[in-house]
């Protein structure tokens, strides 16, 4: 704890508790402050200054209009080796334990306004990025398809999902790009009092900007109305064949891919992440129909 006396508002510190849930590398407490305030510390080693200098100033740009954590101080401390990010606090359940609970139709009304807010994100956050989004995307995933060729286990329909990807690259020709969330799941979405709000900005992937429809590919699948409601709530409206395509295209590219990180780094998941990559074959029928079997329409 002795490092984190550096940080400003130290003093006005009554709690400090340690967080352990999560993936991430920061270490992460709750704080609690003479005056009562609730608030989220994250800290980070000083090589992350830069990424969570730019993080930060995205968490300032975004907070006026989106319900997520409030920026409160950021620097560094632990004598100049750690950074710290100092949030406030958000109150409530995440969705993923929630949901479940709820009717059909709550569950679709909550699905609804997170793509709302995931809307807001990205029209709020454009991107001037000077590579397209197809050739960053594929210089990352280009190699991690090429694995799983070499080294990924075969499931049934491996070849129809593979030739699918490859067949349909010009889809990403063109595409926008801005800021991400970066890791926009229910576990990311907590509830109160009905509303949700968004936590954890702090997931790496393709530096947080890319297309704004990549960020779908965390969609919360196992409950088809949420999924159903979340898409409805992006568009406001009817709901463009264009998305429909990338979607799939997508979510089969993470699928596949994932087969080989499963195969030496959890290999306990294996077995669901062929299970998932089968159920893509059957929601989009072997990847000739666009429109996911799960999707639902309520209104």
């Amino acid at each position: 704890m002795d490092g984190l006396r550096d940080i400003p508002l130290f003093d006005t510190f009554n709690e400090i508790k340690p967080i352990k849930k999560g993936m991430s590398g920061d270490r992460k407490y709750f704080v609690t402050t003479n005056g009562g305030e609730r608030l989220l510390l994250r800290i980070s080693d000083i090589s992350e200054l830069e990424r969570k200098k730019s993080e930060y100033a995205l968490i300032k740009k975004l907070s006026a209009d989106i319900p997520m954590p409030k920026p409160v101080d950021f620097g560094v401390c632990g004598g100049g080796a750690e950074v710290y990010t100092l949030l406030t606090w958000i109150d409530g359940e995440e969705a993923e334990t929630v949901v479940p609970k709820l009717s059909e139709s709550e569950q679709y009304r909550i699905g609804k306004e997170a793509g709302r807010i995931l809307k807001r994100i990205h029209d709020l956050a454009p991107a001037d990025v000077s590579e397209t989004w197809k050739e960053r995307y594929f210089a990352v995933i280009d190699e991690r398809l090429e694995a799983f060729r070499n080294e990924g286990e075969r499931f049934a329909g491996w070849d129809i999902m593979l030739d699918y990807i490859e067949s349909n690259r010009s889809l990403l020709d063109g595409r926008p790009q801005t800021y991400h969330h970066g890791d926009y799941h229910m576990g990311n979405l907590i509830l109160s009092g009905g509303r949700v709000s968004v936590i954890d900005w702090h997931t790496v992937d393709f530096d947080n900007v890319g297309d704004p429809w990549y960020e779908c590919n965390r969609i919360g699948l196992e409950y088809p109305y949420f999924a159903s409601g979340q898409i409805d709530g992006y568009f406001g409206g009817s709901v463009p064949e264009e998305f429909w395509r990338l979607l799939a295209y997508y979510l089969s590219v993470s699928a596949i891919i994932s087969i080989v990180w499963a195969k030496y780094f959890a290999p306990d998941r294996l077995k669901p992440v062929l299970n998932l990559n089968m159920d893509i074959l059957k929601w989009f029928d072997n990847m000739k129909c666009s429109v996911p079997t799960w999707y639902k329409t309520i209104e």
